[in-house]
């Protein structure tokens, strides 16, 4: 038995919600908060957590070493399918705050995902449980906006939707914790990890970083006290969001395609390698300019994220982060370039942003069997076939040739690479 409050019920229980809404919530200070766990649709999940009392291992994979704690914060896990306890749980008094990991996916439209949050809002009306808090946990912007859309898109009655507009709140949030799959070698292994919990079967490996940025959107609603484990609470998510964005996830994508190209293959791999370190910072600093937070919080951002790339044991493919660019760039490359532009149309493209789209345009057209993107040009696509994809209306004549001289350093760092790597296997 627990002693935990089930005052948090999440939908889409994975690793990452383990990493990190999980390990926050048991590190928070005051009432201990417990959480009813829903998976998307496989109980795969679910039914390992039960069969293990909902205790699982988090293991804090550092370039030095591991270390395991037993987490304990899940007090009841269920299928995505369990429609009749999802209603239950909603609308019971006890629940004060709905979180999600779903992917951006859950928010689109055809998705099931809405719709599950309806009925169970339509039972907590119900059941007069009064006023909660939904919030999305997923790397979208503005995510709390997106969840609240999705929602109201679900509803047909219109006083449901008066009573979500009085009671519901939808807070933005901004979360970072790369959290790889966990595999078999990482399951046997902790047999011998010190603090791990015998027998199980369901571990999570994380990165020792954490980061969750939270909009103080809980009036009347009463959550756990996650400042008290280091949760920033402010009044706008947005220039977090921006960071996490620009620095995180736009040197992600440039390291993916640029690393591909040099014959990387994990984050790791590529950030230390020269080429790809300083494209990189070229890239960090375009972003400096256009991020409206002190200078000083922007170069500690580098700086961790430096050491975070460069941690060995977290094996972070470059071909995971590849997918997607066609949807990843524009909010992580070109919004950049468009503040960069807005504050100074002189300013051009810079070459980090170039460097960034080139690598793109080479993995599409020249490794055209790593692509997974539905939405990007295909083989044969030049510059404007690019551009037209991800900023149509930046497909002037600077901002191509910028592009174009970058795809050709590109390949000529490939090149030496290549002939490096060659030499390298010679022997006399």
């Amino acid at each position: 038995m627990t002693d935990r409050r089930p005052g948090i019920v999440h939908l889409g229980v994975g690793a990452f919600a383990r990493a990190h809404l999980a390990w926050y919530t048991a590190h928070a200070d005051g009432e201990p908060w417990g959480i009813t766990a829903f998976t998307g649709r496989s109980p795969d999940t679910a039914d390992a957590l039960q069969a293990q009392g909902c205790r699982y291992t988090l293991v804090t994979r550092a370039a030095s070493g591991d270390d395991a704690e037993v987490v304990d914060t899940i007090v009841a896990a269920h299928p995505g399918s369990d429609s009749s306890t999802w209603r239950h749980v909603v609308a019971s008094p006890a629940t004060t705050v709905v979180t999600l990991t779903v992917t951006e996916q859950g928010y689109r439209s055809g998705s099931d995902v809405p719709a599950r949050l309806v009925e169970g809002l339509e039972a907590r009306r119900a059941a007069g449980s009064g006023r909660i808090a939904l919030v999305s946990l997923d790397n979208l912007t503005h995510n709390g906006d997106v969840l609240r859309d999705a929602v109201t898109s679900a509803v047909s009655d219109p006083a449901l939707q008066d009573w979500v507009d009085a009671n519901v709140s939808f807070p933005s949030s901004m979360v970072d914790r790369i959290t790889p799959a966990t595999t078999d070698d990482d399951v046997a292994a902790l047999a011998e990890l010190p603090g791990a919990l015998d027998g199980d079967r369901v571990p999570v490996v994380t990165e020792p970083f954490a980061e969750w940025v939270l909009e103080d959107g809980f009036a009347g609603i009463d959550r756990p006290a996650w400042e008290t484990a280091g949760v920033r609470i402010v009044d706008d998510v947005t220039p977090y969001e921006q960071r996490k964005l620009w620095l995180l996830n736009g040197s992600h994508s440039l390291l993916a395609y640029l690393g591909l190209q040099l014959g990387h293959d994990t984050v790791a791999s590529a950030m230390g390698d020269p080429v790809c370190r300083a494209a990189v910072e070229q890239l960090w600093d375009e972003a400096a300019l256009e991020l409206p937070l002190p200078a000083a919080e922007v170069a500690a951002a580098r700086d961790a994220l430096v050491d975070r790339f460069a941690n060995p044991r977290i094996r972070h493919t470059l071909r995971q982060i590849a997918a997607g660019g066609s949807e990843k760039l524009p909010v992580r490359v070109v919004d950049v370039l468009r503040h960069r532009l807005d504050r100074d149309p002189s300013a051009g493209i810079g070459p980090g942003a170039a460097t960034a789209i080139a690598a793109w345009w080479l993995h599409l057209t020249e490794q055209p069997d790593l692509v997974s993107d539905d939405g990007a040009p295909g083989a044969d696509s030049d510059v404007h076939d690019v551009l037209r994809v991800i900023a149509p209306d930046l497909d002037t004549t600077p901002v191509v040739a910028a592009i174009t001289a970058a795809a050709d350093r590109i390949r000529a760092a490939r090149d030496t690479a290549e002939r490096t790597r060659t030499d390298e296997g010679v022997h006399a």
